[in-house]
């Protein structure tokens, strides 16, 4: 049964201009707005008809050094317009472009065979843009020996490597800068560590953010030496069609060749598609990435919790409906959010992608549609982030009192001191360990308390008066050296 409402609502199916089905192309396209010139339907199809027009132009003008002349016999040589000319296909591919394709695939009921017809269509009007033109000759060496996956392979090589690099690692390498510079910011700031939860050895709030950069950075290294693979060899890889329509010509030269033109890495031996495993690695890097940011996230949180960070209040913003004195940590909640949804479809494009049965299923085809939701989660995570980040204030009050607190974690250099003295034959300091033990495990100790041991132990001067001078504020060790020697 329906309600009155509901029978006479909107259908927001119905809505023009169309209603986004999920966040990223509606809340938050702002900050993933870029990744849509890579990752895109449209992208792909732009990047369909570049890698057609680059076959074609190959084709008949021919590779230096492996061809002597046009690829196919009779092929004309294109001029520079006439390349100028379909080189402006793919760059000038815009909404009434997008729509005509549309219209041909419904035609087709075959996205990569609707692109053929597309640029056939581009070809045909040719002479009267040109005057002259030696297209129409050329006209059926589009997707020549081709199938689909040759073209889609290298698109989404393409796509992919576009969206790394122009998009995923400037976003990715600001955030790292962003973390090095508060790390360095706050290299000498003392805190009280906690392991399992715990009061723990006092380190700085730098190095630990350095730490976290440090992973991140070594993840973008990985990612920016990552390989973009690409094939173009025919159905099932064996150049079947085009060394029986032109025999002769060294095909697997000509096909490195043009997948090294489009600045992509060949791959030699295939099935019908590129068997995807670079896309495996770039995503598992990724996706790696994104989890020491999800940790950074849950750290930073923790911090917010306890009070050592403090978050600069966004004028006129609120933080719960309800509760006026609330600044949530959301932008880190949010990304925590958005780095785990990024990494289940990293981790199931990893596993399906470098499966495909026999010489080739369509497994894939769908599968590498969701690219762009994987990188664009990670980017609005990111995103998140750095905001979250520059809206913070270290409470070095807080964390100093902290500290005070806290004087049982010095347990831990007065035992230390003690062995080395037993070692040295001093007399009076067996059982260090168990000593201190008794003297701190889960008690709250005050400085008294530990001056008055360390100075009834019989300690050398100059360790007694080490250790008297030592407080849990002081004894960071070389954690703001660490940061300065190491933090690359």
């Amino acid at each position: 049964m329906t309600s009155p409402a509901q029978q006479t609502r909107v259908n927001l199916a119905d809505v023009t201009p169309p209603i986004a089905l999920g966040p990223l192309d509606g809340r938050y396209r702002a900050a993933v707005a870029p990744l849509v010139d890579h990752l895109s339907e449209a992208a792909l199809n732009r990047a369909r008809i570049h890698v057609e027009v680059e076959w074609l132009v190959l084709l008949c003008n021919g590779v230096p050094g492996v061809t002597d002349g046009a690829v196919v016999p009779g092929a004309p040589t294109l001029t520079d317009d006439e390349i100028a000319y379909v080189r402006q296909i793919p760059a000038t591919f815009a909404a009434d472009q997008i729509a005509e394709l549309g219209e041909i695939e419904r035609q087709t009921v075959h996205d990569v065979k609707a692109v053929e017809y597309f640029i056939k269509r581009r070809i045909a009007e040719a002479p009267e843009a040109l005057g002259t033109s030696n297209l129409p000759a050329a006209s059926e060496l589009v997707h020549f020996a081709c199938t689909s996956e040759d073209i889609n392979n290298l698109s989404y090589a393409l796509m992919v490597q576009g969206a790394v690099r122009e998009v995923w690692l400037p976003a990715a390498t600001a955030l790292a800068d962003q973390l090095a510079d508060m790390a360095r910011e706050h290299a000498g700031v003392p805190m009280l560590s906690r392991t399992h939860g715990q009061p723990a050895t006092p380190t700085t709030m730098g190095k630990e953010l350095a730490v976290l950069t440090h992973r991140l950075r070594r993840q973008l290294r990985r990612v920016e030496r990552a390989e973009y693979l690409g094939k173009l060899n025919g159905a099932t890889g064996t150049y079947g069609a085009h060394t029986v329509a032109v025999p002769g010509v060294d095909w697997p030269a000509v096909s490195k060749a043009f997948v090294e033109h489009l600045g992509l890495t060949w791959n030699p031996l295939t099935t019908q598609i590129e068997s995807h495993d670079w896309q495996a690695e770039v995503y598992a890097d990724v996706a790696r990435f994104n989890r020491i940011l999800h940790n950074l996230a849950t750290d930073v949180w923790t911090y917010i919790s306890l009070g050592f960070f403090t978050q600069i209040p966004v004028a006129g913003a609120t933080g719960s409906s309800t509760m006026p004195h609330k600044v949530n940590p959301i932008r880190f909640e949010n990304a925590e959010a958005n780095l785990e949804i990024s990494c289940a479809l990293l981790d199931t494009l990893g596993a399906t992608l470098v499966t495909s049965r026999l010489q080739r299923d369509l497994t894939d085809s769908t599968t590498q549609r969701n690219v762009g939701p994987a990188f664009g989660h990670s980017v609005l995570a990111i995103d998140n982030v750095r905001r979250g980040l520059k809206a913070l204030a270290v409470n070095a009050d807080l964390m100093a009192k902290d500290l005070d607190e806290n004087w049982e974690v010095l347990g831990e250099p007065v035992q230390s001191a003690m062995r080395a003295a037993s070692v040295a034959g001093v007399e009076g300091m067996e059982n260090p360990y168990e000593r201190l033990k008794d003297l701190t495990r889960g008690q709250k100790i005050d400085a008294r308390a530990m001056q008055d041991f360390v100075a009834g132990l019989g300690l050398p001067d100059d360790v007694a008066q080490r250790l008297a001078a030592l407080t849990p504020a002081a004894y960071t060790g070389l954690a703001e050296q660490l940061v300065a020697d190491y933090l690359d």
